[in-house]
């Protein structure tokens, strides 16, 4: 090695962090990503779930049957227990020293979720404003911080108020831009503590939920379609599980550990997958297909581990293979739990089982009338992967979970030349994809997945996306449709939303599926471009800029210079949509009413937004003038 650079490399070059700066400085090693609300894991609601996680882990130890939480103006979130509280000396110690907190003592929390001693850490370095207050037998201690940093200590006093903890923070602006938490996403997280949790009651600005059947009602509430049979709802020690089957495609689970939404699974998940169809087969003694048995099953898991093992600090999936230190497999444990307890269900239930038979029957039969079709899409999908014109692939993968830039891996679906030599030439080649579609779509509703085989786009999407087989194979973390903002692109927009709730709605409720928001105006001077999404931002930019700048309005992205495409598909920019379905979205419904045959309910839909998008394009012209 040259000694040049030997004597470059000194103590000098050796830099000391403080705890708070080293998490800002790496966000993402704590909560995953920044982000600004806008997405359901999106770096604040890891702030809230962090806070959340340790008032729940005093509920599981039976202390506090009630969490108050607020979101106000700013976003200022405030969230109360009333569990134990902390011990009155170690408050500070607790919110501001790394390493440091009772998690570390299994007989204070045997089976919780956080066990680092980083959680609530990371949300005091990442707020403008954190404060911690605990209440014990009739006395207050705590303290306030700004980013990290200690502002005012709230000494030992006397209080009047019951035991426990609360905890008020707001998310650094300049870390989270301007954020805005979305309630949707909040009630979503609060309803996952409340099933898991029954009796506990989460108040959110005032509005109570609670569950008294667990994860029985995770399924009823969370159904978009009428099950083929009443849920299975079956309790053990440490282990509640809930199953049906309905009727779209793929296979929809929610997991959890500990009390953990673990959204990406893990060892959990995979031994609850192999455990229904063996117990399935060996109850009908027949050598089922492993698809056959889960096609369209909808179903829910739940375990509790003592000092679990999480792949990331935002513990969305399990990595551990025991059930505790000195306990069986978690493999082993589900199995055996699944393969009794569900077996004799369906001995008891004679009905549940015949019904589960015809569904598994159907799907093998559909399985193997396509079969030959199958086969001969795969071998012309590889054949052209070789030279895949349509596919403009990327580096980094959803799938390599040790690369750190995993969960920003992204494939643009675009239609025309012109948008998408754009984005090819100008995305980030390591976690951006593109797939070029020709022309519109097929309309998929209403047909079997021999369609996704037989025409020659949906076989080579599939493929990309590499969800053939299972979702736990898909290549990217998001799938971003990103057509125009005119009729042809609403359109293309549709059939491919159609596309995927037909055949991979599970796509969907794992929220990979976005739409691309695109710059409707251009607000520029000699000096600076402003690219804005709406009329307000329109105006915004008019008045910032002064001037009578030169505004433009694009009606589709092939308007757009090639050169500005990284102002608004580059990660720090992008604004993403995503396609959500709720508890009230029922499949079907929804693709009969918008893809089905013409029927009047539609033709007065579009009428009335016809004229509600030309009274706004009126109004535009007006201002113009």
């Amino acid at each position: 090695m040259d000694s040049a650079a030997l004597s470059d490399y000194t103590e000098k070059n050796m830099v000391h962090l403080d705890w708070q700066e080293h998490i800002r400085r790496r966000p993402g090693m704590y909560i995953g990503k920044l982000g600004d609300g806008s997405s359901p894991d999106d770096g604040i609601y890891i702030l809230l779930k962090e806070v959340l996680d340790n008032s729940i882990d005093e509920y599981a130890m039976g202390f506090g049957k009630r969490i108050d939480i607020s979101i106000g103006e700013g976003g200022v979130v405030s969230v109360r227990d009333f569990g134990r509280g902390i011990p009155l000396g170690s408050v500070v110690v607790a919110a501001s020293q790394m390493n440091t907190g009772a998690k570390y003592d299994s007989r204070a929390f045997k089976k919780s979720v956080g066990l680092n001693g980083v959680g609530i850490k990371a949300v005091n370095a990442l707020s403008a404003r954190f404060d911690i207050r605990s209440f014990r037998d009739g006395k207050m201690a705590g303290g306030c911080w700004g980013k990290g940093v200690m502002q005012q200590e709230h000494p030992l006093q006397a209080s009047s108020e019951r035991n426990g903890t609360t905890t008020s923070f707001v998310p650094d602006g300049e870390l989270f831009g301007d954020f805005k938490f979305n309630t949707e996403y909040v009630e979503a997280m609060i309803r996952n503590y409340t099933y898991l949790n029954a009796g506990l009651v989460v108040s959110l600005n005032g509005a109570e939920f609670v569950s008294k059947n667990g994860l029985l009602d995770l399924l009823n509430e969370g159904l978009s379609e009428a099950p083929l049979y009443a849920p299975v709802h079956l309790k053990g020690s440490d282990i509640e599980l809930a199953l049906t089957h309905g009727t779209s495609y793929g296979e929809d689970y929610s997991s959890f550990v500990n009390g953990q939404h673990t959204s990406q699974g893990g060892t959990h998940l995979s031994a609850f997958r192999e455990a229904i169809v063996r117990t399935i087969k060996e109850f009908y003694k027949k050598d089922f297909d492993p698809a056959d048995v889960r096609t369209s099953i909808v179903a829910a898991v739940s375990i509790k581990v003592e000092e679990p093992v999480f792949e990331s600090q935002t513990k969305t999936k399990l990595g551990s293979r025991d059930m505790g230190p000195s306990g069986p497999s978690v493999r082993s444990f589900v199995l055996d739990f699944v393969q009794e307890a569900l077996d004799n269900y369906l001995h008891k239930h004679p009905d549940v089982a015949e019904v589960l038979l015809k569904k598994i029957l159907e799907n093998e039969k559909e399985r193997k009338a396509i079969s030959g079709i199958q086969k001969l899409a795969r071998e012309r999908a590889k054949k052209s992967n070789l030279h895949n014109k349509k596919l403009r692939d990327c580096r980094t993968h959803y799938t390599d979970s040790k690369n750190d830039k995993a969960e920003k891996s992204t494939l643009f679906i675009t239609e025309g030349d012109s948008a998408s030599g754009s984005i090819t030439a100008t995305r980030e080649v390591n976690t951006q994809a593109v797939f070029s579609l020709r022309g519109k779509p097929l309309n998929t509703h209403g047909m079997t997945k021999k369609v996704v085989y037989e025409n020659e786009e949906f076989n080579l999407l599939q493929a990309a996306l590499d969800i053939e087989e299972s979702l736990d194979n898909l290549r990217y973390n998001r799938v971003v449709i990103a057509t125009d903002a005119d009729v042809d692109g609403m359109h293309i927009r549709l059939l491919l939303i159609t596309f995927f709730l037909q055949f991979f709605p599970e796509l969907i409720r794992q929220n990979h599926l976005y739409v691309l928001q695109t710059p409707l105006f251009r607000v520029r001077n000699k000096k600076e471009t402003i690219f804005c999404y709406s009329e307000e931002e329109k105006n915004k930019a008019i008045r910032k800029l002064g001037n009578k700048p030169e505004i433009t309005r694009f009606k589709g992205l092939g308007e757009i210079d090639k050169k500005e495409f990284p102002e608004f598909i580059c990660e720090e920019k992008i604004r993403l949509d995503p396609v959500r379905l709720t508890k009230d979205d029922i499949i079907h419904d929804l693709l009969e009413f918008y893809m089905g045959t013409n029927t009047r309910e539609r033709q007065l839909f579009i009428i009335d937004n016809l004229r509600q998008e030309e009274g706004l394009e009126a109004e535009e012209e007006a201002v113009a003038v």
